[in-house]
């Protein structure tokens, strides 16, 4: 089963529990641009210019985190690739997946602009950007 926390939520988890990871599963150029969560690792469920899924996305899960009962927190832009990557891993037999609702930078709001309504950068938790 795949748990939907809002931002806050995720954050309370990763302080409480140090078995928790936060896998980020956004492109490059968004992890590296338009910032991420402090200590997420950075594994991409799709990259440009294809937009193909990462053939070795569980894979390199699998390297990083190798007890399937830890929490796996994951994170993409609006809440959709990263619920996406948690089904990848609950058919591996992962089994505390758990899905960042609104990703890092939230839904579009009436302008269609991200990071007015919600997310992981407009709740201010900590994060930075290259």
């Amino acid at each position: 089963m795949i748990e939907d926390l809002n931002p806050q939520q995720s954050w309370e988890l990763l302080q409480q529990n140090t078995s928790a990871i936060l896998i980020d599963v956004r492109t490059k150029m968004e992890h590296g641009f338009v910032g991420h969560p402090i200590g997420a690792v950075h594994i991409a469920w799709k990259e440009a210019p294809d937009w193909q899924v990462n053939p070795q996305f569980v894979n390199e899960v699998k390297q990083r985190v190798t007890d399937k009962t830890a929490p796996i927190l994951l994170l993409c832009r609006s809440g959709q690739r990263s619920l996406d990557a948690a089904k990848a891993l609950e058919a591996v037999g992962y089994q505390r997946l758990i899905n960042i609702v609104d990703g890092f930078e939230g839904p579009l709001d009436t302008n269609n602009h991200r990071g007015n309504l919600g997310g992981w950068r407009f709740h201010n938790l900590p994060w930075i950007q290259s």
